[in-house]
């Protein structure tokens, strides 16, 4: 039987933390959404996967930094990025009164 949801239908986003759903789970690839709500990386903190990840903004606004490049680069609605791997980025800002939902690929470097 096929597996059916809606990306929009988050429930209930309150909270201090970002809402991970993992949507596909296969052959080294994974889907998943995010919901943020003001959430923003942790000073200092840098994400630096193994996987390569290409993510889309589908609601909301945020921004993403970096690491040795002093820009920050703001996403809003159907915005998308290609983060290859060990590319160490942060979030540094989400909207804090709307939903800003994610759509997270990720998968082997180079494939």
């Amino acid at each position: 039987m096929p597996v059916t949801g809606n990306l929009f239908d988050i429930g209930s986003t309150q909270g201090a933390d970002e809402r991970f759903d993992t949507l596909v789970e296969q052959g080294g690839m994974t889907i998943e959404r995010i919901v943020s709500t003001g959430q923003a990386s942790p000073p200092g903190f840098w994400y630096d996967s193994p996987r390569d990840e290409w993510v889309v903004l589908l609601t909301g606004a945020a921004s993403l930094e970096f690491e040795g490049d002093p820009q920050l680069h703001a996403l809003q609605a159907g915005d998308h990025v290609l983060i290859e791997a060990h590319c160490r980025h942060r979030v540094a800002w989400t909207h804090e009164t709307e939903p800003t939902v994610w759509l997270a690929v990720h998968h082997e470097a180079g494939v």
